[in-house]
């Protein structure tokens, strides 16, 4: 028996770069409509990811799209790269870098103890450049008009912190947090304790609870992945 995209399915994707998570949910409904002939379907994503990160996208179908709030209070797992001595108004590259600082007279010891620091429970604010609603009104559209709004922080932890390699200026990362964490406001913080800036230059979403990256399926074999066993 095939998938029951209907009745409810869970799939794991993995997000390309430069594509936004609806880009994944409106391919995938496009697929499942012309291949099986359905003309409405319940779908949608459990968690949204930049368009210049890539990695896990859990998408439900059908009845499980009720699942998708349990899903987004998982706790989350991304590796990537954050750069030290530069700064960008949106915290990652989606923006051109706005100050430059030396960096050179920072220590690895410095470099720990602001790890520590961005480590366990504590509020966040979360970027001007970011999807979070202020009146009713996406965030980025006011930082694109240059208009000046303020950002309540939220709480989040940060579980987990490690730096798995450090080539100055870059410093490769895994993070363990929970939901509502903004990777790029830890690159915008980790610059302000270190004193020279930082932002965020490569971003994975590896896990989500229990489901992780590398059982998900690539957009670019997902119709004979999903359809393989479907009648047409």
């Amino acid at each position: 028996m095939g998938l029951q995209f209907e009745q409810g399915e869970i799939l794991l994707i993995n997000k390309p770069y430069q594509w936004t998570s609806f880009d994944v949910v409106a391919k995938l409904r496009s697929l499942i409509s012309s291949h099986l002939n359905i003309k409405k379907i319940k779908i949608g994503h459990a968690g949204t990811l930049d368009p210049l990160a890539t990695g896990l996208l859990i998408i439900c179908t059908g009845k499980f799209t009720k699942r998708i709030e349990e899903f987004q209070g998982l706790e989350k797992e991304y590796t990537g790269v954050f750069r030290i001595g530069c700064t960008t108004p949106s915290y990652d590259l989606e923006t051109e870098i706005s100050k430059e600082l030396p960096f050179g007279h920072i220590t690895r010891e410095q470099i720990n103890d602001a790890v520590v620091k961005l480590t366990g429970t504590y509020d966040q604010v979360p970027p001007i450049y970011s999807a979070k609603k202020i009146g009713g009104k996406r965030a980025y559209r006011f930082a694109r008009q240059d208009e000046e709004v303020e950002i309540k922080p939220q709480h989040i932890t940060v579980s987990g912190f490690e730096l798995t390699q450090v080539n100055l200026p870059y410093l490769c990362f895994r993070i363990s947090c929970s939901k509502g964490t903004y990777i790029r406001s830890i690159a915008r913080d980790l610059g302000v304790i270190l004193g020279c800036g930082a932002h965020l230059t490569e971003l994975c979403r590896t896990r989500i609870g229990s489901y992780h990256l590398r059982d998900a399926f690539e957009m670019e074999t997902i119709s004979q992945h999903l359809f393989a066993n479907n009648e047409t």
